[in-house]
């Protein structure tokens, strides 16, 4: 039972590899940058996030392979306070789905005709207990994460390469190397910024 777990294991781990050199690509992607435009009318804070340049080439692969990419957003609202920590107000986690169809690229089914270079994420309002003052300022922390390869597809990707049921046992038993590479390989497919974008009042 040993040897068999063994060589199980070792066919998992190259089947690994095989796998992670189909992801691999030489070219280098543009930074990931995240950007926001947030009003305030009243007592009601609006703002519209973008995601920009989050799909590297090896991720558009994937996603045009039939992976979904998970798009979270989250938001926190800030107000300013001189000489001291900003006080938080709110704060919102969204997550968006990301998908490739015969029609091209979908967030959340909606379609996306300019393709991906700019994804115009679910925009989000909140509404102040009560009215701010004059002389109130707020900020909104923004932050966005991409993910189509989880730890757990990868070692699916290499038990399909091993066409063998043993990889599945090898997988339960995965020692604590080959789940350090799953979780750097997906961590390294993954695309996350942040930025803060100040809360403007209408003229």
């Amino acid at each position: 039972m040993a040897r068999h777990g063994t060589g199980g294991r070792w066919r998992l781990q190259v089947a690994l590899t095989a796998s992670v050199g189909l992801l691999a690509s030489p070219a280098r992607a543009d930074e990931a940058r995240a950007t926001c435009n947030a009003t305030l009318s009243g007592r009601r804070v609006v703002v519209r996030p973008e995601a920009r340049a989050f799909v590297s080439p090896e991720l558009d692969r994937l996603v045009r392979l039939g992976m979904a990419g998970k798009l979270e957003v989250r938001m926190t609202l800030f107000r300013r306070r001189a000489l001291w920590f900003d006080a938080r107000v709110d704060s919102t986690q969204v997550t968006q789905v990301l998908a490739f169809t015969r029609t091209g690229y979908l967030l959340d089914g909606r379609p996306l005709p300019d393709g991906v270079a700019t994804l115009e994420l679910e925009r989000v309002a909140w509404t102040l207990e009560e009215r701010p003052e004059p002389g109130d300022r707020f900020v909104v922390q923004l932050e966005v994460r991409l993910q189509v390869v989880t730890a757990a597809s990868l070692g699916r990707v290499a038990a399909w390469f091993t066409q063998d049921t043993a990889a599945e046992t090898a997988t339960e038993d995965r020692s604590a190397l080959t789940g350090t590479l799953l979780r750097s390989v997906a961590e390294d497919l993954a695309r996350g910024a942040s930025a803060r974008c100040d809360v403007l009042r209408p003229p």
